[in-house]
């Protein structure tokens, strides 16, 4: 607990710590202030997301970049897995689809092209394991041909029965979760002397590995609570400012459920540890696309109160499809500057200018 008690006291911003419980308590007392609730919500956040940014970098020191990313992926999806999972036992499949493809897009163009940003504003270029991004982005391939499908044979001319639709869909979701599964096995076992990373890192202040896991553990589960609430009053929220649905599942939800992913890709890049952001930004779109998206198709049929297929709306497949393309277009050289993310960032900021100015009930 020293070591965590220190890093609270030397680091202003774990001082918003305290809104924590408060956010806690006035859900309990005031359920209907979605306003205020959506505030003190996204404040709690960013403070559990640099303390589990602290705790990931603290064990990918003792179990390497590659490991870490994984690591950090799993868990701050984990906050999305919750999030889909009350969308889908109320039976809000359009929430869910569009949180699940606006992660997608947010993680592989945002948080990869802040890191590149950050990374390269501080260092003149910068280098990190090709590999691993070129797998990365081939499964997000994967996982996008398999979004297309069921788009483009549901605007076929001809009626597709649903029927048909539920056994696509939970036949591609079997092949994605094991091409996932795969992936896993090539890079962290069969080939992993392929993924080891391009700089030696300094890991300075690691905190001892039972300590860091333990606060990943408590730290996850605190986020995906406030993540919770913060999800019951953003559509409230989004009126008072003037936010679209189709904006807030794409972009609002995405950037809060993975504030804790991006604490840590950022604080990696500004380290010169770039494999280590790379890993959390691509590795976090696989997962979702491949892992997430998939279970949540196939916990459907047992806590949904109709299956859930992998039909997107065309909208939401073209931003997929381009920011995989961008991704695996700025990655296949193995080297980033700071003017690289910024075009990443461009890339982002259209397709959410775009979902800001839709037009109520567009998709």
């Amino acid at each position: 607990m020293n070591h965590l008690w220190q890093e609270i006291r030397h680091n202003p911003i774990l001082w918003l710590l305290t809104l924590v419980p408060v956010v806690f308590a006035v859900k309990l007392a005031s359920p209907e202030a979605h306003t205020l609730l959506f505030l003190l919500a996204v404040l709690a956040i960013v403070p559990l997301a640099t303390l589990l940014s602290h705790a990931t970098e603290s064990v990918a020191a003792k179990t390497g970049d590659a490991v870490g990313g994984l690591l950090n992926a799993t868990l701050g999806n984990l906050t999305e897995l919750i999030i889909a999972l009350a969308a889908l036992r109320l039976g809000q499949y359009t929430l869910v689809k569009a949180s699940v493809a606006g992660a997608i897009v947010t993680n592989t163009l945002f948080m990869l092209g802040a890191s590149f940003l950050l990374g390269g504003l501080k260092y003149h270029v910068q280098d990190y394991n090709r590999v691993n991004a070129r797998l990365q982005t081939s499964l997000l391939f994967l996982a996008t041909v398999a979004l297309i499908i069921p788009s483009a044979v549901a605007s076929a001319d001809y009626d597709v029965p649903s029927e048909f639709m539920q056994k696509l869909s939970v036949g591609l979701s079997v092949v994605l979760i094991i091409a996932y599964g795969l992936g896993l096995i090539f890079s962290l076992k069969s080939h992993s002397e392929l993924f080891g990373s391009t700089e030696e890192a300094s890991h300075e202040q690691a905190w001892p590995l039972n300590v860091a896991l333990v606060t990943l553990a408590g730290v996850t589960v605190l986020v995906a609570l406030a993540s919770e609430i913060f999800v019951e009053s953003v559509q409230e929220a989004a009126v008072t400012f003037g936010m679209t649905p189709a904006f807030v599942g794409f972009i609002v939800v995405a950037l809060v459920g993975g504030a804790a992913e991006m604490a840590s890709a950022f604080s990696g890049a500004r380290k010169n540890r770039l494999d280590l952001s790379v890993g959390i930004a691509l590795g976090s779109a696989a997962q979702i696309a491949l892992f997430v998206a998939p279970v949540l198709v196939l916990l459907s049929y047992v806590i949904g109160p109709t299956p859930m297929d992998l039909r997107f709306w065309p909208g939401a497949v073209v931003m997929v499809l381009i920011a995989t393309m961008t991704a695996t277009t700025v990655t296949n050289g193995g080297r980033s500057t700071w003017f690289v993310g910024v075009l990443m960032l461009m890339v982002y900021f259209i397709l959410a200018m775009t979902l800001y100015l839709l037009p109520p009930g567009g998709q």
